[in-house]
């Protein structure tokens, strides 16, 4: 096998040397300057290696459905009530997989963090327990189930693949439950790997491949670039920590189980016998067999849009899947949420939490923890104002009131991406 610098030990040497804080200075500067998550993306793009910022920042093939996933809020009109007698702050307290919480968002499950930053699902942990919400495991996460129980004592949703092999299944598992995690959700919409043309073309690889265009972005970003260099390397820590992160896509590729169905659905949901989600659902009649099958909950998703390339927008399915499950059975959105006003209008049409993934990591990447919080905070801020504009007080009454406050009209083209669009990030990728 090839040499690297973590096989050289470069990092036991560099861990002793800490530059960080001067490389990381001018990320901080950026940092303390964004105001919303926008602004996050582009700290993210300037502190990140090309490979890990676009395998953060893209979709599927041409990018269609990342981009209808953020127009589809575009096209929602906010009818707001007046003199509704409130002030902020307002209270955002709900409940998640029947846990309290203090914001109705929260981190999605998102694999290998370290990544972006050293300090990985660390960081969102520590910024879930700050906030007081749900946090997300994912099972391609670079940190443990026991680390993470110790970061945060709040509610947690572990994210399980399926696996072929179900002794590990089993086993992944049992270590969910026994570092706390109150619920589990199933990812359905990756039994196959996505067409992510962006890494493609950056020859994107865990650990990087040193090719000479990875060794001089490397270059142009040293704070990433010293991050990963003075740390350990990489490894799936919820499956198997002495197994290093080698190529997502092979890895995915060798382990999934594409011919998983139904009936594994219900093996799974037995091992597991606590609150779950199926994680992918967007059509009705499967929301319908998912409840039936013994889900609890349904999480509407299209991974992204990194999967199925015109797969619809998510807040689209959703009033057609809250119309199907009846108002009882709870349900996760996430997908194209990039504002504040985004998570009211889910809130509004039918969903009892809203997930959030690009914003969260665009933190992370920016500036680890700080960052994470920081983007917890734009969010939670524009929520508050969206909500008490609209006239809606608690998150129960914006669910109770909303399909009457949200209108969705026809797309105009001042909805849309100017020509300084592709400078903020809007849709991601091709403009």
């Amino acid at each position: 096998m090839a040499l690297n610098p973590h096989k050289l030990g470069v990092h036991k040497v560099l861990q002793y040397i800490p530059l960080n804080a001067i490389f990381d200075a001018p990320s901080k500067a950026r940092l303390r300057k964004a105001v919303n998550i926008a602004d996050l993306r582009l700290c993210a793009k300037a502190r990140a290696h090309k490979m890990v910022f676009d395998y953060l920042d893209a979709g599927a093939d041409d990018e269609i459905s990342l981009r209808r996933g953020k127009d589809a809020y575009s096209e929602l009109e906010m009818h707001f009530h007046i003199l509704s007698g409130l002030k902020p702050p307002l209270d955002l307290s709900t409940k998640i997989f029947g846990q309290d919480v203090k914001l109705p968002f929260f981190g999605c499950p998102t694999a290998g963090n370290r990544m972006f930053h050293w300090e990985g699902e660390s960081a969102a942990a520590k910024a879930a327990q700050h906030h007081g919400t749900l946090y997300g495991l994912s099972s391609l996460a670079t940190t443990g189930i026991t680390e993470i129980g110790k970061l945060t004592d709040g509610p947690k949703v572990f994210q399980l693949y399926v696996w072929k092999d179900r002794e590990l299944v089993k086993e992944v598992l049992a270590k969910a439950k026994e570092g706390g995690f109150h619920a589990m959700a199933l990812t359905v919409d990756f039994t196959w790997y996505g067409n992510r043309e962006r890494d493609i073309r950056n020859d994107f690889s865990i650990p990087p491949k040193y090719s000479l265009n990875q060794i001089i972005e490397a270059i142009r970003k040293p704070a990433w670039t010293y991050d990963f260099l003075s740390h350990e390397p990489y490894t799936y820590a919820c499956i198997n920590t002495d197994v290093p992160a080698d190529s997502l896509a092979a890895f995915v590729n060798s382990q999934l189980c594409p011919e998983f169905d139904w009936r594994d659905a219900e093996w799974l949901l037995g091992e597991w016998n606590m609150p779950s989600a199926v994680k992918g659902v967007c059509r009705p009649d499967d929301a319908i067999k998912a409840v039936e099958t013994g889900f609890t909950t349904m999480w509407v998703s299209n991974h992204g849009a990194r999967q199925l390339e015109t797969s619809p927008a998510t807040i689209d399915v959703l009033p057609s899947i809250r119309e199907a499950v009846g108002p009882d059975v709870e349900i996760i959105l996430d997908g194209g949420v990039q504002r504040g006003t985004d998570i009211c209008k889910a809130l509004a049409l039918g969903a009892d939490a809203v997930g959030v993934g690009k914003p969260y990591l665009y933190g992370l990447a920016a500036g680890g923890t700080e960052g994470v919080i920081k983007a917890y905070d734009i969010l939670k801020t524009e929520l508050d104002r969206a909500m008490g504009l609209l006239g809606t007080g608690t998150v129960d009454e914006l669910k109770k009131r909303g399909p009457g406050l949200i209108k969705k009209r026809n797309g105009s083209v001042r909805d849309y991406p100017d020509r300084y669009a592709y400078e903020r990030g809007y849709g991601g990728g091709i403009i």
